[in-house]
């Protein structure tokens, strides 16, 4: 309710609903339906112990009102007595959970509460359909439309999700996958430009990045077909041509400078990783052009790159490193949601690279050790956004998601066998099962899809590939359902708070010696199968 609403209760005690609020309360009384830009309900009086009450309402998503007397959301069927409709509830969890698990997860053995609470948290609470009944629903441009071959979808935390719950919706939920890339075009050709942050058909622009762009690459990539790529190319060409959020000094420099965005580094390392993304489904479509100019706008990350102290720093306009620099802080250094230390690892579509801009194996190794391992003072967590200690271990954010993939970059520093052991961390210091579980916001499913992977053994550190990094399976046995009949089943053999390094690896009964595992490996069936030790080579 508005604040200035007259009928809103003050604090201290209650008022009797006056006003708006009593009409309405009249107006449902006769059947009638209640609508206007401040409708709103709350109860009054001294409820008797244990006392049940119920309401009625619909949610109504395209028009601006139903019909009087009508339930946008259920025509014609009327709402259960508060008893029988909280059993109908409690059993629709349950069915949702154990669909959840059975067939879009597959079957767990002996699967840990974590992983049930993360699985349903990722897969059930976000996205919502954001639709009528009869398709229809409100668009970007506040006009009524209905989706005609697709179920129209909101709240798309694009910023969180692109890096691991897209990845997991496209090995085991492509349906859903796929309507969202539709959403994501419907409001492209309503808009004018791809989502970055959409709430309720609204564009919020909270974050960075044009992330959608990463999530339509990463479906087309591994095998989702069935939308209309031309319009997704030229979507995302025109979301990287936009004239706002420091683009055009992106585009004109190679990098956003100091004075044009507070977050000018976090912009310039997402813009260039979005750009690769671009450049990944150009060349699927042979259009050279794109690809051209998009794969060297992908580079622009080294603009920013100071080879002086190895990390990544803020730029002037005179071309030099802007001084009194702090690697540590999170607030007005040209990040967001995150430091230096922790976005200088920002490079998902070229770790090669930047292990090689960072002196090599041994100087990498050696930065990605101390940013585990090193005691951040406490005068760092006043301004760390969204995150308190518990969120971060050493230096290390896992509460934020920038360095979510950064556990597994040991696999391309010659390591692997450190990524196994800093997976296993995180997942014991970061997931508990209880409230107070999560080292950060769920951000959507994004933290219970890193917990997904990382228990499953191997991550998507650059979406828009198709190869998972391989970490540390912390279960015995998963069978992850792929539809028609088809599984790909994992077995940890040994597995346990101990053995946590990779003796070896066998898929489908050969020897496999390589630290990353391909989706077309997955889709295609069969089984991986991990011998763990405690011992690491």
């Amino acid at each position: 309710r508005d604040r200035s609403d007259p009928a809103r209760p003050r604090a201290g005690g209650h008022r009797r609903g006056r006003g708006r609020a009593a009409g309405a309360a009249r107006c449902r009384r006769r059947g009638q339906a209640t609508q206007g830009d401040a409708v709103g309900a709350y109860p009054t009086g001294k409820p008797r112990a244990m006392e049940l009450f119920s309401y009625r309402r619909g949610v109504d998503r395209g028009r601006r009102f139903g019909s009087p007397g009508e339930d946008v959301l259920e025509r014609g069927k009327p709402f259960a007595r508060c008893g029988d409709h909280l059993r109908r509830v409690v059993q629709l969890l349950r069915e949702v959970a154990q669909r959840v698990v059975e067939l879009r997860v597959g079957h767990l053995e002996q699967l840990d509460v974590d992983t049930l609470t993360a699985v349903v948290t990722a897969m059930t609470i976000v996205p919502n359909i954001n639709m009528d009944v009869d398709s229809m629903y409100r668009g970007r441009d506040d006009m009524l439309h209905k989706a005609k071959d697709f179920t129209n979808y909101s709240v798309f935390s694009l910023w969180d999700t692109y890096r691991a719950a897209h990845p997991l919706y496209t090995i085991i939920d492509r349906k859903r996958s796929l309507d969202y890339i539709k959403t994501f075009l419907a409001q492209y050709q309503q808009g004018g430009r791809l989502p970055v942050w959409e709430l309720a058909g609204n564009e919020t622009d909270c974050m960075i990045g044009y992330h959608s762009i990463p999530v339509i690459v990463d479906a087309y990539m591994k095998g989702i077909r069935g939308f209309d790529t031309d319009l997704a190319l030229r979507a995302m060409k025109t979301s990287a041509e936009w004239d706002q959020l420091g683009l055009p000094a992106y585009r004109a420099h190679g990098v956003i400078e100091a004075g044009d965005e507070s977050e000018s580094v976090s912009k310039t390392l997402e813009y260039a990783y979005d750009d690769w993304c671009i450049a990944q489904l150009a060349k699927k479509l042979n259009r050279g052009d794109i690809y051209t100019e998009f794969i060297k706008r992908s580079e622009n990350w080294k603009n920013v790159y100071d080879p002086s102290i190895g990390y990544m720093r803020p730029k002037l306009s005179d071309g030099k490193f802007r001084g009194n620099f702090d690697v540590l802080k999170t607030d007005n250094e040209g990040f967001i949601e995150g430091n230096a230390w922790n976005y200088s690892l920002y490079v998902p579509h070229d770790p090669e690279k930047l292990v090689l801009m960072m002196g090599g194996n041994d100087r990498f190794n050696k930065h990605l050790d101390s940013l585990f391992t090193m005691q951040l003072p406490d005068e760092f967590f006043a301004e760390t956004e969204d995150i308190t200690k518990e969120g971060i271990i050493g230096n290390y954010v896992h509460g934020n998601e920038p360095a979510h993939h950064a556990a597994y970059l040991y696999n391309y520093s010659g390591k692997p066998w450190k990524t196994q052991e800093r997976v296993r961390m995180i997942l014991k210091k970061m997931y508990h099962p209880s409230p107070d579980g999560l080292g950060g916001n769920d951000d959507c499913g994004q933290m219970s899809a890193w917990y997904v992977f990382s228990y499953l053994g191997f991550y998507p550190v650059s979406p828009g590939s198709e190869d998972y990094a391989i970490g540390s399976p912390s279960m015995n046995t998963a069978v992850i359902s792929l539809g028609k009949g088809k599984t790909f089943r994992i077995e940890a053999r040994d597995q346990g708070d101990k053995n946590v390094y990779v003796k070896k690896i066998e898929l489908n009964g050969k020897p496999y010696v390589k630290n990353f595992i391909s989706h077309t490996d997955i889709m295609n069936g069969g089984k991986l199968v991990f011998y763990m030790t405690s011992k690491h080579p």
